[in-house]
């Protein structure tokens, strides 16, 4: 039998309880009912999947991160999402979008966590 995923774990220098409300947006799932500002850690829900967990640790982000999340919009356009996660506070890593309206976009959140956007769904259908 294989191990199954429990948390996928952000580390923060700062409030896990902020990094975790601006990624509560990125991926519309709530906050845990008894996470609060302050508290060590932070988590949100996930209903059948691996819940995202955000710990404080003394130690600063060094180095590119080795995993990272790749997300789908699933109801609007790969630039609409990346338009609406800097608006949130996302910043700007890496524009890897070509002429052919293939390509991704890397951001990062308010940690320097970096993560991917790439096309919708209806979009690589339409290609």
């Amino acid at each position: 039998m294989a191990s199954g995923i429990n948390h996928i774990t952000f580390d923060t220098t700062g409030d896990p309880y902020e990094l975790a409300q601006f990624w509560s947006q990125v991926v519309d799932r709530p906050l845990s009912d008894d996470d609060q500002p302050g508290d060590p850690e932070a988590s949100l829900s996930a209903d059948g999947q691996p819940s995202m967990l955000f710990i404080r640790v003394a130690d600063g982000k060094a180095v590119k991160n080795r995993v990272h999340l790749d997300l789908q919009p699933q109801d609007r356009t790969r630039d609409e999402e990346v338009d609406r996660l800097i608006a949130i506070g996302a910043k700007l890593f890496g524009d890897h979008r070509r002429p052919d309206g293939t390509g991704w976009v890397t951001l990062t959140d308010p940690e320097g966590n970096e993560f991917c956007v790439e096309r919708s769904a209806a979009e690589r259908a339409a290609r």
